[in-house]
């Protein structure tokens, strides 16, 4: 899977930013943000994403239930989403990945070695064809 565009999703305006230029200047990825998860399903159909990094505690529309409204919404229905939180205990993360996330990415984050954990959580779920490594 190649990743060009990512939404990023959290209700830190810091988060955001540091995370914009993360994704852009080291990942070199398209970024758009949103504030919530309300502002997501809004912006996800126009902005097309390969990629959602979704912000798990939000006020109003939390990172779960934003995840299950994407997955309705057409255009994203199949897009990969790795959460963001500082919750990360084993029961935790088990419980995000069986509400169908890629993976999780704990916070805070290193912003110069995120989008290679990145590069890792989707080469490690990406299906290798017959032959493939």
């Amino acid at each position: 899977m190649s990743i060009q565009k990512v939404l990023l999703v959290d209700d830190e305006d810091d988060i955001r930013t540091i995370g914009q230029l993360s994704l852009a200047r080291v990942g070199g990825w398209q970024c758009a943000l949103a504030p919530s998860g309300q502002a997501a399903l809004a912006l996800a159909p126009t902005f097309c994403p390969d990629l959602v990094l979704l912000d798990v505690m939000m006020p109003g529309m939390d990172g779960p239930s934003t995840l299950a409204a994407l997955r309705e919404l057409p255009a994203t229905r199949d897009v990969p989403i790795i959460f963001m939180t500082a919750k990360v205990q084993k029961h935790e993360v088990a419980r995000y990945l069986e509400l169908g996330a890629l993976g999780v990415i704990s916070k805070p984050f290193d912003p110069m070695t995120l989008p290679e954990h990145i590069r890792r959580l989707v080469a490690a779920a990406t299906p290798r064809g017959p032959g493939g490594p």
